[in-house]
């Protein structure tokens, strides 16, 4: 808005807002959409952080049992945990990849 216009006056007389006041309001909802934009992440971020996530469990079971192995620690629940935690991780990321897969094969399968 640069101005009054005949487009813009509906606006002005309709909201009771002067041109001024409209620019700042569009403004705020620009900011504000490209800030919920940007905290989206893309579907493949999201796949990534998972598996890096799991991978951080699976390497601290794998440090867990070590210090086991070689007597540093005494705390065998403390151990079982992770290696349990590490383990279902896995076992959902599997089922996610599963999902993906299938998902990917019905989209395959649809005919344009």
């Amino acid at each position: 808005m640069d101005g009054l216009t005949l487009s813009n006056l509906d606006t002005i007389l309709e909201s009771g807002k002067t041109t001024d006041q409209l620019r700042k309001s569009q403004f705020k909802n620009k900011v504000l959409q490209d800030s919920l934009g940007k905290n989206q992440e893309s579907f493949s971020a999201t796949l990534k952080n998972a598996i890096h996530s799991v991978d951080a469990l699976q390497k601290n079971a794998d440090v867990m049992v070590q210090k086991l192995a070689t007597g540093e620690t005494k705390n065998i629940p403390e151990v079982l945990i992770s290696v349990e935690k590490a383990d279902i991780a896995l076992k959902l990321m599997m089922q996610v990849r599963n999902k993906v897969i299938d998902a990917y094969q019905e989209i395959m399968k649809m005919q344009v």
